[in-house]
């Protein structure tokens, strides 16, 4: 094999295994395990094959958070907070269309349907929100409520504040 092709073929499966990672078009929440396929304690490596290298960085923050968009200044996503260079939360930012948790759990669903179906009942009071809170196992799962409907998604570390 000549040179030349073989740069072709390591050049195609770069350019393949970048154009896999990316945000998800309709993201999954499982609770408890993963949101948008990103588990807690994964390491920033892992984060960016999942998701790839385009993500902003949040500088107020109180940790290293990425913010990963579907284009540029676009405000829906996903957050990823590391601690010690691993995940230690991950939450949806505004809306991102498609994206459902439990029982095809979307967005604008009412509390009593989060209630129900994700039998998240801890409430936390945020600034301009709520958070229903679920904890299992070593992990929290937030769903985040505003104006009594289903606005998004978070998951963290057992007990942590769901508030951002």
């Amino acid at each position: 094999m000549s040179r030349s092709l073989i740069a072709t073929a390591m050049t195609s499966l770069v350019l393949a295994s970048s154009a896999a990672a990316g945000l998800p078009k309709a993201g999954t929440l499982v609770p408890g395990r993963s949101l948008g396929g990103i588990r807690l304690g994964e390491s920033r490596g892992a984060v960016r094959t999942a998701l790839g290298t385009f993500h902003g960085i949040c500088r107020g923050c109180p940790s290293r958070t990425w913010y990963f968009t579907y284009k540029p200044f676009d405000r829906r996503g996903l957050a990823v907070e590391f601690s010690g260079g691993k995940v230690s939360g991950v939450y949806t930012l505004w809306r991102p269309a498609g994206w459902h948790g439990p029982h095809e759990l979307g967005f604008g669903s009412s509390v009593l349907a989060v209630h129900h179906l994700a039998h998240a009942s801890h409430a936390v009071t945020c600034t301009d929100y709520e958070a229903l809170a679920r904890d299992s196992g070593h992990a929290r799962t937030a769903y985040y409520v505003v104006g009594g409907r289903l606005w998004g998604f978070g998951l963290f570390r057992r007990g942590a504040n769901p508030c951002r």
